[in-house]
């Protein structure tokens, strides 16, 4: 298939141009139509699995062909891309400033968030801990990971919406550990960031680097990719901690009206979107090892996710605006604690 066969009739070069780097898979049939979903980097299986169903549901319910695309990345590089002109119709992302800078620049409807049940986010997952077999340095939560023979690997924050779960988690439980103590948490925090063996720029070049190239004593990821990962290169070699604190991780997702309505697919869009709250979508997410709101599904799935106390970004940090510019920005703390 040819590169401009990735985009519908009409579409413009710099969209031609936007894909091409987003990483665009293309479908395997000719259909009808053509829905493009744009993702953060570790979620090519997971759509890979539900697509399928998908396109077999509107089958059955309206009679016509139709196909779905994925565009994977770091969720912020996707948003990126579609800025740029990628012609995505709906966004599956893994952190709210994602859709929100869509949002801000009139391509996403400004109320999103009440668009689609718990806050438009159909799963939801925490930050967890993938160590080799045995656990050899018995890291069990995240003082563990100050110690001096301890070294970690998650994806850099400045590049990944992965790595700043990690980072925000980690600040999260320092800021419990220290009641608040602004002097210890900054301590923690730069031991924290020094014990980091490579700033891989997504998920799935962090499992890279600890899996194939061995590096490191921890994986820190997203609960369900550690859990993905551990079944796919054995179960025998690698065991998943899940600290008793960390992070509620949601997983935003989107209509892109503009994109949508412009390619004919505002129906399919808003369809595909609500297909992900359906009992048989759900399923499968908690199959990926992602939590899920839906009760029937997450009691079925229930013995596989350990308790765990989420800590929601809003209420440590005020808001994700605010993690964005304390944190992340240019110069800011994340900055700031790397200079040691």
């Amino acid at each position: 298939m040819s590169a401009t066969s990735l985009f519908r009739r009409g579409a413009l070069g710099a969209s031609l141009a936007a894909a091409l780097t987003a990483g665009v898979v293309t479908p395997s049939v000719a259909a009808e139509r053509e829905l493009l979903n744009s993702s953060y980097d570790i979620a090519r299986e997971l759509f890979s699995a539900i697509n399928p169903e998908f396109i077999a549901w509107w089958q059955e319910e309206h009679g016509e062909e139709i196909d779905v695309q994925q565009s994977h990345g770091g969720s912020s590089a996707q948003a990126r891309a579609i800025l740029q002109g990628l012609r995505a119709d709906v966004v599956t992302y893994n952190q709210v400033t994602d859709v929100q800078a869509l949002a801000d620049d009139g391509l996403v409807a400004e109320d999103w968030q009440d668009a689609f049940d718990n806050n438009a986010s159909p799963y939801y997952s925490t930050t967890a801990f993938l160590v080799r077999k045995d656990n050899p340095k018995g890291i069990e939560s995240w003082d563990d990971l100050v110690r001096e023979d301890v070294e970690m690997v998650f994806p850099n924050p400045k590049t990944s919406g992965n790595g700043r779960y990690t980072y925000l988690a980690a600040w999260g439980f320092a800021e419990d550990q220290f009641d608040g103590d602004e002097e210890q948490i900054h301590d923690f925090m730069r031991t924290f960031l020094a014990n980091v063996a490579v700033f891989d720029t997504g998920g799935r070049g962090a499992t890279t680097s600890f899996i194939e190239r061995g590096i490191g004593d921890v994986l820190i990821s997203f609960e369900s990719e550690v859990n993905n990962i551990r079944g796919e290169y054995g179960t025998d070699d690698y065991e998943v901690i899940v600290p008793p604190v960390s992070i509620l991780a949601e997983f935003p997702v989107a209509v892109v009206g503009p994109n949508a309505e412009r390619n004919g697919n505002l129906d399919l869009a808003q369809a595909y979107i609500e297909y992900l709250y359906s009992e048989d979508a759900q399923r499968q997410l908690a199959g990926f090892n992602y939590r899920v709101n839906n009760e029937a599904v997450a009691e079925e799935f229930s013995d596989q996710f350990p308790e765990t106390e989420l800590l929601r970004v809003e209420d440590v940090f005020g808001s994700w605006d605010e993690a964005m510019e304390d944190h992340f920005a240019n110069g800011a703390l994340l900055d700031q604690l790397q200079r040691r």
